[in-house]
């Protein structure tokens, strides 16, 4: 009797496991059951579909052309505060995109930090807004702005880095450095990114599982001025929102942190300057007080890569992008220099 119980458990806790380790099939826009189809998108070369959203002038008349890539939890009906009278006097044409299992942009399983500069690459070539764009990514959309340095470097006219994802396990941190750094966020988010960099493999268990929080999101996380743009945010209509995690919480925010905190193809101080004859200029834009984003760790990387020119800002929180001010300074030196 011992023996069939014995192989009786042993099947149920493999059951269990596969279970648990094993996300669930997204819900993919435009399948039967899926959620509907109702943004603008392309066909990439290899069947997907990626969600797009364009704004300022018409691209044929624009003088500049951004992309901006959204970060953790957003979508490309992500705020800007971004005026009319400041568009129409740079005539910008700004691009926004669902990034790959985000909104209504169809989940990738193959998702890496490299497969997104290709998706930047391609979705330009496919609306056609010429050789060159401008990119601009926030907090967790700022590894595609490293990828699209590594990898497509040639198709870029300028690249701003706002309050940009660091990765603390890149060989070109000090050891020191790079454990201070991390030892300021907060524990969950220690104990998740841990997971996501050594055990990919257990990172669905650990985001649904009830024992321990992972992702804790709390005043703790915010400036005094991110407290201020929270509640001006709160008081402006919020579109989109709902369907950033429509086809799958894993699909959208879980993959992205894998791929974000999987271990490199390259690292930051192996990437050349894209404009070696001043035809642009890379910019990373940090803020001092961001708890999200430890400033000490963007100002090392702009010491050891001169060609970065790297702004402080003193009492600039993770949030600080939705100032207007700031949101506008940041534009200006990015088109203007």
């Amino acid at each position: 009797m011992i023996a069939p119980i014995a192989v009786a458990l042993a099947v149920g806790l493999l059951g269990w496991a596969y279970r648990a380790l094993k996300p669930p099939p997204p819900k993919i826009c435009g399948s039967p059951g899926g959620p509907p189809v109702t943004s603008n998108r392309v066909k990439l070369s290899d069947g997907r579909h990626l969600a797009y959203r364009e704004s300022g002038v018409p691209k044929e008349e624009a003088k500049f052309k951004i992309i901006v890539i959204h970060g953790f939890d957003s979508s490309k009906d992500v705020y800007l505060p971004i005026s009319q009278e400041l568009t129409e006097e740079l005539k910008m044409y700004i691009l926004f995109f669902d990034r790959a299992g985000y909104g209504e942009s169809d989940p990738y399983p193959s998702r890496s930090v490299k497969s997104e500069a290709f998706d930047i690459q391609e979705l330009a070539d496919q609306l056609q807004i010429g050789p060159k764009f401008y990119v601009m990514g926030m907090s967790m959309g700022g590894y595609p702005v490293w990828s699209c340095l590594k990898y497509i470097p040639h198709r870029l006219s300028g690249v701003a880095l706002v309050v940009p994802f660091v990765h603390y396990w890149w060989p070109c941190f000090p050891a020191n450095l790079a454990r201070e750094a991390f030892g300021r966020l907060p524990p969950s988010f220690q104990r998740t990114f841990r997971i996501a960099h050594h055990t990919p493999w257990l990172f669905y268990w650990w985001m649904t599982q009830t024992w321990f929080p992972t992702l804790s999101m709390g005043t703790a996380n915010l400036t005094n001025q991110d407290f201020e743009i929270l509640k001006r945010l709160s008081e402006i209509p919020s579109v989109g929102q709902e369907k950033v995690k429509q086809q799958g919480v894993y699909e959208s925010l879980h993959r992205d942190i894998l791929a974000g905190y999987a271990k490199w193809e390259f690292d930051p101080l192996d990437v050349s300057n894209p404009f070696p004859d001043n035809e642009g200029s890379v910019h990373i834009w940090q803020g001092y007080e961001d708890k999200m984003i430890p400033y000490q760790l963007n100002r090392y990387l702009s010491e050891k890569l001169p060609w970065i020119r790297y702004h402080e800002v003193p009492d600039g929180g993770h949030l600080m992008i939705n100032n207007s001010n700031v949101c506008e300074t940041i534009i200006r030196a990015l088109l203007l220099g």
